[in-house]
């Protein structure tokens, strides 16, 4: 697929407009204090057995929105006791948390580890999930993308990025981390969410985001029918004349409203190719990245020209490691 989007001298420039609705932060002030008045982000963390020997892992319980359980694998390096930096990390789209021994990265690296499973979702790839998403009862596509989409109260996006921030609470109250230097990271649907937590939480240590989704969402939408846009378009297309009440809910989790708000040092990569999340809604978040906070200058992004929604893969992970590692002192 050749590249699609705006030439890469356009995209290094890149600062779009965006259509904030006048009560984001009120919106999101709200969202996170309810969640928060359901109690203490922590429930549980029982060891389990995951095979490994290097590597410890706990099946974690915390309360994200409206207090619903939470599920996700806690692991840190065997035999270690100082308390370690963390890194939180959010799966992609469809996904679930899978198995504690299928993502050994970070903890390899010397982080305690933190994967939270996606509510409601964990039925497309890899090995499932164990969080249901009681909430998600209103009128919608069958995929999270589509659910709650009139409605931005409704919508599955505010309940999965809430629980990604109240992931960021449980993380601090776990044994043996260091609650000053927690970072958040994914990619795709999770490099979305880390930004959105990027935006709401303003004492994180570093955001890691690779091919983000939920960045750019009108012109992405206009660009792509893959899914997850995919799905929203076939909602419109079904739901003619809901456009309008669509883009309003939409607008409550734009990636670059959250990015404006972001003050951690940030990591992002990008696929000139991509076309599941295309590459100027990457650009747009980053080139307006913390400007509400006067800027920020600790800041990187790794473009790669022939590479899709796969990105840098390896090699940009190589990247983020020696970055983040630079920026924790770790």
């Amino acid at each position: 697929m050749p590249a699609f989007d705006l030439p890469p001298a356009d995209l290094e420039h890149y600062r779009p407009a965006v259509a904030e609705p006048a009560d984001f932060d009120d919106f999101w002030t709200r969202t996170r204090e309810e969640a928060a008045d359901a109690g203490d982000a922590l429930l549980s963390a029982e060891p389990v057995d995951n095979g490994l020997r290097l590597t410890e892992t706990s099946d974690v319980t915390f309360r994200g929105f409206a207090g619903d359980p939470v599920r996700g694998w806690f692991s840190r390096p065997a035999g270690v006791s100082e308390p370690l930096p963390a890194v939180v990390e959010f799966a992609g789209y469809g996904r679930g948390r899978g198995l504690p021994h299928e993502r050994l990265t970070w903890v390899n690296a010397g982080y305690a580890h933190l994967l939270m499973d996606n509510r409601g979702q964990g039925d497309q790839y890899g090995c499932g999930g164990d969080t249901p998403d009681p909430h998600a009862t209103a009128p919608g596509g069958p995929g999270p993308a589509a659910r709650g989409l009139l409605d931005p109260h409704d919508y599955h996006y505010r309940r999965l990025i809430t629980d990604a921030v109240r992931a960021v609470d449980a993380v601090r109250a776990l044994p043996g981390v260091d609650a000053s230097r927690v970072a958040v990271a994914g990619n795709s649907q999770g490099g979305g969410v880390a930004l959105a937590v990027a935006g709401l939480v303003p004492d994180l240590a570093a955001v890691l985001v690779t091919a983000p989704f939920l960045c750019g969402i009108r012109r992405a939408l206009d660009l792509t029918d893959a899914s997850p846009y995919g799905e929203i378009s076939a909602y419109l297309s079904v739901h003619r004349g809901a456009e309008e009440a669509v883009h309003h809910t939409l607008s409550y989790v734009e990636g670059i409203s959250f990015a404006r708000r972001a003050q951690a040092p940030a990591h992002f990569g990008v696929g000139l190719r991509d076309t599941v999340c295309p590459p100027s809604g990457a650009y747009a978040a980053y080139n307006r990245y913390a400007e509400l906070a006067g800027g920020q200058e600790e800041k990187a992004l790794h473009a790669y020209p022939f590479n899709g929604h796969e990105g840098g893969d390896a090699v940009h992970v190589r990247r983020q490691l020696g970055w983040l590692r630079a920026v924790l002192g770790a």
